[in-house]
């Protein structure tokens, strides 16, 4: 099964899978440069999120928060998807109720034996 970062990838390279839901990928056409810059952005503003909560700053949250969807959406992570095939989007849903179903089924029975079969 593809596997990118130590992370399960959809066939296509479009998400990847935790806990059987299905997460976009960042578009490939990024530049490492434009990526790195980006990935670095978004966790600052995570960052940013946490610090906001200690601190009881409801309007510095907000705002920490359209950081990380600006973020998300430049990634191609969020927003118009970043193919061009007219397939449609199927981030944040669990792969068993995708046309991904028959493949994730099969890559949990890859799975070595002390590893999460959790669908």
């Amino acid at each position: 099964m593809p596997h990118r970062g130590g992370k399960l990838v959809t066939p296509d390279g479009r998400y990847f899978v935790v806990r059987g839901r299905l997460w976009r990928l960042a578009d490939p056409k990024l530049s490492d440069v434009d990526r790195e810059r980006l990935v670095s952005t978004l966790m600052a503003a995570r960052r940013a999120i946490a610090a906001a909560k200690r601190a009881g700053d409801a309007a510095g949250e907000e705002k920490a928060h359209a950081a990380v969807d600006r973020a998300k959406r430049e990634l191609g992570e969020r927003g118009p998807v970043w193919w061009t095939d007219g397939a449609p989007d199927f981030n944040r849903r669990m792969a068993r109720n995708t046309p991904y179903a028959d493949w994730y089924a099969e890559a949990q029975n890859d799975l070595p034996a002390k590893a999460s079969r959790r669908p």
